[in-house]
This record gives C-alpha cells, structure tokens and sequence, in this order.
C-alpha cells in the first residue's frame, strides 16, 4: 500500500493536532485543525489507514499545498 500526503489546503497556522504517529484513521476523520483568517478548519483523512509521520506542530505556520501528515 502506498503512502497517501495529506495536504493543507489553506494559508495558515495549526492550531490542534488530533492524531499521533501509530494512531488508526478512517476516511473522514479529523486529523488537526487549521487555523486562518480567525477560522478553525478541520482537516479530514481522505483515506484509511495509520498516521506514519505528523510533519506539523502546534502553532507551525504552513502554507496552502503543504504537506502536513503522511498515512500509510
């Protein structure tokens, strides 16, 4: 099974991290939180499967594209 980058889709700031690496993910499950434009954003696992790396932190700023969390 490939690994499956999940990105962020927006310009902004992490605001809570969910998950941890190890952890198991359904399709829709909530990740971590983005923050911008004073919005909090869930961002949701488009797939199944266990977090292999978690690239963010809070209060890392990213930006839109970025790779934030990797499932394998």
């Amino acid at each position: 099974m490939a690994n499956h980058h999940v990105e962020s889709e927006v310009t902004g700031s992490v605001w809570k991290v969910v998950v941890d690496v190890g952890d198991p993910v359904s399709a829709g499950d909530v990740l971590l939180i983005l923050e911008s434009m004073k919005m909090e954003i869930p961002l949701e696992s488009p797939v199944a499967g266990r977090i292999a790396e978690l690239l963010v932190r809070p209060q890392d700023t990213v930006e839109e594209g970025q790779i934030l969390v990797v499932i394998a």
